[in-house]
């Protein structure tokens, strides 16, 4: 099953079960990002737009481009949409291969999307590429400590994969790939550290 089939299953049910396990850490992870006034922001693997409840308090872009590849997750979206105090344009697109422009973007959030795709550095790469130099990636996602031995993580990760996410990503070797991203902050936001809250800066 693919993973815009599976989203589509899921999207009925989504709000029930994330919407209050993640508000805090959510909230948390979004006020990292500031008021980007007169800024470009794009909100990749945007889902239910259960992100849309907390960026409006912490944020004022010019403009945010919402992007997912789920056409049922983006009609949730779009419900949130008519209260979204800034502009906003939701785009069915994959978070791997967008098709949003090169350093476009002042800021890019990535919040539970890096252990739900089957390519991580993949949307990382993206992710890297639409924002502009001296711009932030803002993440928030469970990942794996390099070596941590997780077996159990590690033995369901392959079907978890399939029904909704992987258990198993490690964040540090995605980053290892990109010698122009820094990270400027790491701190554990959920399960004893599992989910982490990472911001990342573009050099200019």
């Amino acid at each position: 099953m693919s993973l815009r089939q599976t989203y589509r299953l899921w999207a009925p049910l989504y709000d029930v079960f994330l919407k209050p396990a993640t508000a805090e850490a959510r909230a948390k992870n979004l006020a990292q990002l500031g008021r980007l006034d007169g800024q470009t922001l794009a909100v990749i693997g945007i889902g239910s737009g259960l992100d849309l409840d907390w960026l409006h308090l912490y944020t004022r872009p010019a403009q945010c481009i919402g992007l997912d590849i789920t056409r049922a997750m983006l009609k949730k979206a779009q419900m949130r949409q008519r209260y979204c105090p800034f502009p906003l344009h939701l785009i069915e697109g994959d978070a791997m291969q967008t098709p949003l422009a090169s350093a476009q973007f002042d800021a890019v959030v990535l919040h539970l999307i890096l252990a739900v795709v089957p390519n991580p550095a993949a949307v990382l790469a993206e992710a890297s590429r639409i924002l502009k130099p001296g711009g932030t990636i803002l993440i928030f996602d469970k990942f794996l400590h390099p070596q941590q031995k997780a077996p159990l993580r590690r033995l369901l990760s392959p079907l978890l994969g399939r029904l909704a996410t992987r258990t198993d990503v490690e964040f540090e070797p995605l980053l290892a790939a990109h010698t122009e991203l820094s990270c400027t902050r790491d701190e554990p936001l959920m399960a004893r550290g599992w989910f982490r809250g990472i911001t990342l800066q573009k050099q200019t």
